[in-house]
């Protein structure tokens, strides 16, 4: 969050020095949930600015952008002349949501429509078709959405400037819950209503005051009540928003803790003018305590059990022989994920041979790149292993199983080869790795050990698994050292160069 407000202040900077406002395209990526859209929202009544939002989701008529021509039954302008129109300003904010998921058919390519619309050098005559006359939108302030860069056309996503959102952590989810979700969840379910706004204290004099209210619009706190016919000992305590946090809702965003609010809410909605009506309800929706109060002991009364029974898949310490957990990132933020090995042993065939011996199987619905990663860990895996203990003959005469839980999620990327890499070995040299370690990094087939991406939402995923001590690549470091201290605060972070370093981590030398 605070990228977004330095690049905002900078924005602000520069037309205060330049006595105009000008145009700028940003973009916001994250996973589902963390708010993109009302950040958008945010800066928009922060700059006083008029807002307007268009979504391109699966968006495949150039026409939408660019508009009919009139020589077209029932033409009409494209979105952005109907933008300005619609806000009567020639500087809005226009917020283009889901930039990521354009569509593409025989109408032709948005996102080369879109080219025109987001160059800074361009959009100062934009032709519209329907108008079929040049128009300036050089003063707009475009934000652009989107949940994975990849999916972006290139040189559309080279006329932007991204800035990265990553998902929320838990004390940052509690106080987006306790601020923001429950308040308004309560007044949509008539259990609370607005009573007034307070405005919120300032230093500055009348004068000043003057000032300031015609330069930017005045900040207001709401303040919020119970609805009358409302128990007063009706509230959510925070130790039922932790257990929602922590054994319901892992997701990088708040969406599906939003929902899980509303849940409670309709609920206690429910329980109150039942009472105030005397009529009977089921077993599952009456009130099963003797408190309006939704605490961690009777949260399971209103969503039920929870969906996460433990931080880990595997609680043992230290873990079975060729198990080791990674870190991985994903559309919708971090997560940690076991790599599991198991070995086969053949056993001789009639003339004494070994049946089997030297293969590698994987399954877990793994992609191309992370098949490829599969056969450069095994490689190097044997090679350690020659190097180590030339008379081990384990992979010579035993075939191994990988697997990577769950199967039926898609998984791809080379972040996993060095957890490849130590799964394998342990499983050769039967012994285990501890328990509270995560690593991550590419492996060449040499043995070293390259960059990854998503480091802070594959840290955020290690503490919440409850991992101590996490293996990142050496050209990581300044990628860590960028995130908040109280990521940082008790995690033991060891850097690799090269497998061997991974190895004297994994295996206790270290």
């Amino acid at each position: 969050m605070d990228e977004v407000k330095e690049t905002i202040l900078q924005f602000i900077a520069v037309g205060k020095l330049k006595g105009t406002v000008q145009g700028k395209i940003l973009c916001l990526a994250g996973p589902p949930g963390t708010g993109k859209t009302s950040i958008a929202e945010s800066v928009a009544t922060a700059l006083g600015r008029k807002f307007f939002r268009f979504s391109v989701g699966g968006m495949s008529d150039v026409s939408e952008i660019k508009g009919h021509r009139r020589t077209y039954v029932g033409a009409m302008p494209g979105k952005i002349i109907q933008c300005l129109k619609s806000t009567e300003s020639t500087n809005p904010l226009v917020l283009i949501d889901e930039i990521d998921k354009l569509g593409r058919d025989f109408r032709g390519d948005p996102g080369s429509a879109l080219l025109e619309v987001l160059d800074p050098s361009q959009n100062s005559t934009f032709r519209d078709h329907f108008i079929d006359a040049p128009v300036d939108i050089s003063k707009v302030l475009f934000m652009c959405t989107a949940n994975d860069l990849g999916t972006i056309p290139g040189p559309l996503l080279d006329r932007m400037e991204v800035i990265r959102l990553s998902g929320y952590d838990v004390p940052e989810k509690l106080e987006i819950a306790e601020q923001y979700l429950v308040p308004k969840s309560m007044v949509s379910s008539g259990l609370m209503v607005k009573e007034s706004t307070e405005k919120e204290e300032s230093d500055t004099n009348d004068a000043e005051k003057k000032e300031t209210d015609t330069d930017k619009p005045e900040v207001t706190k709401p303040v919020y009540q119970l609805a009358e016919k409302v128990p007063e000992s009706l509230s959510i305590d925070r130790s039922a928003l932790e257990s929602l946090v922590r054994w319901y809702c892992r997701e990088a965003g708040v969406r599906n803790l939003a929902k899980k609010i509303d849940r409670i809410t309709r609920l206690l909605s429910l329980q109150v003018v039942a009472e105030e009506e005397g009529a009977k309800l089921t077993e599952k929706s009456s009130r099963q305590s003797d408190t309006w109060e939704v605490s961690a002991d009777n949260l399971h009364h209103y969503v039920g059990k929870p969906i996460f029974t433990s931080d880990r898949l595997y609680e043992k310490d230290p873990l079975p022989h060729g198990i080791v957990m990674g870190l991985a990132w994903t559309s919708m933020g971090g997560s940690a994920l076991y790599i599991e090995t198991q070995g086969i042993k053949r056993g001789l065939d009639p003339e004494g041979k070994p049946r089997g011996g030297g293969t590698l199987k994987v399954t877990g619905q793994l992609g191309d790149v992370m098949k490829e990663s599969t056969q450069i860990a095994y490689t190097v895996a044997r090679a350690i292993l020659a190097d180590m203990a030339a008379d081990n003959t384990f992979y010579d005469v035993t075939d191994i199983h990988m697997h990577v839980p769950e199967g039926a999620t898609p998984k791809d990327g080379p972040s996993a080869g060095v957890t490849m890499v130590t799964a394998m070995l342990s499983l050769a040299l039967d012994r285990p790795v501890k328990s509270d370690l995560a690593m991550t990094g590419e492996v060449s087939l040499t043995g070293k050990v390259l960059a990854v991406g998503g480091i802070k939402e594959k840290v955020m995923a290690a503490r919440r698994a409850g991992i101590k001590t996490i293996v990142l690549p050496e050209d990581c470091r300044r990628d860590f050292d960028e995130l908040p201290d109280y990521l940082k605060e008790g995690l033991d972070i060891n850097y690799a160069t090269d497998y061997s370093s991974v190895f004297d981590v994994a295996f206790g030398t270290k």
